[in-house]
C-alpha cells in the first residue's frame, strides 16, 4: 500500500475529501465501529427506576435482557433530571452487577486479622445487644444539679450516619427509630 493508500484510511484525510468537516458522518467510522451496537438494542424490556444514591431522586431507565440489567441511563421523562445521571448515577449498574460484589456478612473480630462469615440473623443479634448495651450505659435521663437539673432522655454514646444509597423513605425510617432510641446525633452522607 503507497502512501496516498495510507492517507486515505486517516479520518482526518476523509473528513476532509467527503466534506465531513465536523467528523459526524462516515468519514470517521471503521469496519469495527460498524459492528458496534447498544447495549440498549438487546433488552427484552425497561423498567422505569430511581437513583438510589442520593436524596435528589434522579429518574432511570434500566434496561433488562434474562432478567439481567445490561445498561442504566438517565429518564429523559424525568422532570427531575432530564435524561442526566452525575457519575455516580450512571455507574448504578455496578452497585447490583459488580463480580466483587459481596452477598454475605463479613465480620472481624477486635484486634483479629481475618475476615469471618457470620449470618444475617447473627449479625443483627450483634448489633442489636450492641445498641441496647451501649443505650443503657450511656443513658442520660437529666442533666444539671438541684433545682437547675432539666430532663434530657438522650444517649450520647451512638450515633448515626446515612449512606448515600439510602432513599428518602429509609432515611425518614432511620431518622424515626434513632430518635426513639433517644440519639441525637444523626447525620446523612447523602449529598454529592
Amino acid at each position: 500500500m503507497g502512501l496516498g493508500g495510507m492517507l486515505a484510511r486517516w479520518p482526518l484525510v476523509r473528513q476532509l475529501t467527503r466534506g465531513d468537516l465536523l467528523g459526524r458522518g462516515d468519514s470517521v467510522r471503521s469496519p469495527a465501529t460498524e459492528r458496534l451496537r447498544p447495549r440498549t438494542a438487546t433488552a427484552d424490556r425497561v423498567v422505569g427506576s430511581i437513583c438510589p444514591y442520593c436524596a435528589v431522586g434522579c429518574g432511570q431507565r434500566v434496561f433488562v435482557k434474562d432478567e439481567r440489567i445490561v445498561q442504566i441511563e438517565g429518564d429523559p421523562d424525568s422532570p427531575i433530571s432530564r435524561g442526566r445521571l452525575c457519575p455516580k448515577g450512571a455507574a448504578t449498574k455496578n452497585l447490583v452487577t459488580a463480580p466483587r460484589r459481596e452477598y454475605r456478612v463479613k465480620y472481624r473480630r477486635p484486634f483479629g486479622t481475618e475476615w469471618e462469615e457470620l449470618s444475617l440473623d447473627a449479625a443483627m443479634d450483634m448489633i442489636a445487644e450492641r445498641v441496647i448495651t451501649t443505650r443503657d450505659a450511656t443513658w442520660q435521663s437529666t442533666e444539671g444539679d438541684g433545682d437547675e437539673e432539666r430532663p434530657r432522655n438522650r444517649t450520647l454514646g451512638i450515633a448515626s450516619l446515612g449512606g448515600a444509597t439510602l432513599d428518602n423513605e429509609e432515611n425518614y425510617l432511620i431518622k424515626k427509630l434513632m430518635t426513639a432510641l433517644g440519639v441525637v446525633q444523626v447525620e446523612n452522607q447523602a449529598r454529592i
